[in-house]
């Protein structure tokens, strides 16, 4: 696999309103041990919509991994221009600062958000030039918005040559509490 796409819940959805919440770090963490294998058998790109949430940790942890694997290659591909236009400021200057260091930073649209449509063709985008997905996503712990994107990805995938790959809150949890009883012991 060359291309895969991250996503996942956004940061509300979450109930993360800030970027010093701590589980942002088990987040970045429980994608990182899933992006590593990956990155052993080649993987090249890590593709993302860009939204405010596990999209932009995503963006973080795989920046993180280019100290060991310089061939990583990061992209964000928003849906439209200036998606984050109406966030509060500090949430601006991270996606700003973010879009900056990634390696490929796109627009499907370059109109301001105008319909649905625009996800749609994104998403649409995304899926046809990765060949697997990875999924923050957990469907008995919240639906959310990813729901989405695993019914593309699974459809994807029993159509042919496509990994579908999740990444549950209950994962995330155990790596939260194995790093408590480390910091215990």
């Amino acid at each position: 696999m060359n291309n895969l796409l991250v996503t996942g819940y956004r940061a509300h959805e979450l109930n993360i309103f800030d970027d010093k919440h701590p589980g942002i770090r088990y987040i970045k963490k429980a994608i990182q041990s899933r992006l590593r294998p990956l990155l052993d058998e080649g993987l090249e790109w890590v593709l993302t919509p860009g939204q405010y949430g596990v999209d932009l940790w995503a963006c973080e942890a795989a920046l993180e991994l280019k100290a060991d694997y310089p061939h990583l290659k990061v992209s964000i591909l928003s849906a439209y221009a200036n998606p984050e236009e109406k966030w509060k400021e500090e949430k601006q200057e991270y996606y700003r600062n973010l879009t900056r260091r990634v390696d490929f930073y796109g627009l499907v649209s370059k109109q301001p958000y105008s319909g649905v449509w625009q996800l749609r063709a994104r998403d649409e985008l995304l899926l046809r030039k990765s060949e697997g997905a990875l999924l923050v996503y957990d469907e008995e712990a919240a639906e959310g918005s990813p729901k989405y994107m695993k019914a593309a990805a699974l459809k994807k995938q029993a159509e042919g040559d496509y990994r579908y790959i999740a990444i549950t809150l209950e994962e995330i949890q155990s790596i939260a509490d194995e790093e408590a009883m480390e910091a215990y012991e």
